[in-house]
């Protein structure tokens, strides 16, 4: 049986993310991204409601495959203007104490030296609460105006990845001992230089002599998120992941994929558990059957399909704006998302799909799972969808700023805590230790960050 699924709200620090639309709604908030205070409120909504994770995804660069232009993304708000999300924690960990903070940064336009101090610093300001969504970016656009004439090939940036979270792993868990720390106001000295190790690192893609600049954190290394779904990120989860967000258009998708990243992480020497499984989904409900449905209906009135293509076609690099939506859409080798363009073109030998049938469904809205219904029904169909897709947790995407959250805990939390899903959550003092209960704040035993 289930219990204490994961919660993680789902969001991006922009004035829409995949709630396409939504931001004409005059109930809407998201167009507050900008304001501290939004994102104060938003974290300890989700903290008050016991939600683990807030999860914010990112990217570095316009969204201008459409027509080869931003023109069609700005004017619609589609993931812009968008900005860092990273820059947001330090201000919500400091009004809550349990929540998690998942961010979004790629491995393919930073240094593993800066970042890792980045992340133990916020690992130290939310006393062991930060996670890290890895990515390898997938926007040309980001390429070109980050010092790249085109975007690194799609295996290659996994590549880079993989050797970035190496050094990372070694300025985390290998460079600097616990008890490097002394404070010794009599003997003045604050450092034992001894217990200070040089990561003497020299690889392809990164050379890192020296020593971490930083004191260990409380996790030391973030709890790792990642989220790839082609060979090569099937592999880099495998490898490193501690949650995975998968994403799939029906449950036996999803439920492929997560045993595709179990029996490759089984082969990487990782135990059973070792990795947690989460997908996004939309939930419109109401306190009944009917009122859910007028949601659902308001919802469906505001959603724009149009900026749901504009930011499929930038994020799987195809042109979408001269494609019809009721013709299937051809499999096309892209150095893109390529797992997001299988979603809809199939894997060989599977049906392909028509863009209207992915991202206009009847029952749904765009191309992540959408339950509609009471706080009882929603909590079955999730429950449903969990043991079907073999996840141990939903992303909850935030398709109206609040309110979704605010149904949803009103609803659906009450409804799913009657059916054992969610009992007292435990109190662990770091969001490794509340994701994994029995384990230690650090990564486990069998994990990379281990292995010297």
């Amino acid at each position: 049986m289930r219990k204490n699924i994961i919660l993680s709200g789902f969001t991006m620090a922009a004035v829409s993310h995949i709630n396409y639309g939504m931001w004409r709604d005059p109930q809407d908030n998201s167009h507050r991204y900008t304001d501290i205070a939004y994102w104060v409120e938003l974290a300890k909504l989700l903290e008050e409601q016991g939600f683990d994770c807030l999860f914010i995804a990112d990217a570095l660069g316009l969204i201008d495959s459409w027509q080869g232009s931003p023109a069609a993304s700005l004017a619609q708000g589609i993931q812009s203007p968008l900005i860092d999300p990273l820059l947001l924690v330090s201000a919500m960990a400091a009004h809550t104490s349990r929540l998690g903070f998942g961010v979004t940064v790629s491995t393919t336009y930073e240094q593993p030296y800066l970042l890792a101090r980045k992340f133990t610093t916020l690992d130290h300001l939310t006393k062991g609460r930060i996670a890290w969504n890895v990515v390898t970016s997938q926007l040309e656009s980001a390429a070109r105006n980050l010092g790249l004439e085109k975007q690194m090939d799609h295996d290659e940036r996994y590549e880079r990845a993989d050797e970035f979270l190496n050094v990372s792993y070694k300025l985390w868990q290998h460079s600097w001992e616990r008890a490097a720390l002394k404070r010794d106001k009599v003997a003045g000295v604050y450092t034992d230089p001894q217990r200070v190790h040089p990561v003497a690192h020299k690889g392809r893609w990164f050379t890192v002599p020296d020593a971490h600049l930083s004191e260990p954190s409380p996790q030391r290394t973030p709890v790792i998120f990642q989220a790839g779904g082609s060979p090569s990120g099937i592999d880099f989860a495998a490898r490193h992941a501690e949650v995975v967000f998968v994403a799939g258009l029906d449950a036996s998708g999803v439920k492929k994929q997560v045993a595709a990243i179990k029996a490759r992480a089984a082969e990487h020497g990782r135990a059973p558990g070792a990795i947690k499984f989460i997908s996004a989904v939309t939930v419109i409900t109401g306190a009944t059957e009917e009122e859910a449905q007028v949601n659902f209906a308001r919802r469906r009135a505001h959603y724009d399909l149009q900026g749901a293509l504009i930011h499929y076609g930038a994020s799987t690099g195809v042109d979408l704006s001269g494609h019809s939506l009721d013709a299937p859409l051809e499999w096309q080798q892209t150095n893109s998302n390529r797992s997001m363009l299988k979603m809809v073109t199939g894997e060989e030998g599977q049906p392909r799909k028509t863009l209207r049938e992915v991202f206009q469904p009847e029952e749904g809205l765009g191309r992540q799972k959408t339950f509609v219904g009471s706080g009882e029904s929603v909590a079955a169909q999730l429950e449903t969808w969990l043991d079907d897709s073999d996840t141990d947790g939903i992303n909850l995407a935030q398709w109206l700023s609040p309110g979704c959250f605010e149904d949803f805990a009103r609803w659906v939390i009450p409804a799913l805590k009657q059916r054992g899903l969610l009992s007292e959550k435990p109190t662990g003092p770091t969001l490794r230790q509340r994701l994994f209960p029995q384990g230690a704040a650090e990564p486990a035993s069998d994990h990379p960050a281990q292995q010297k």
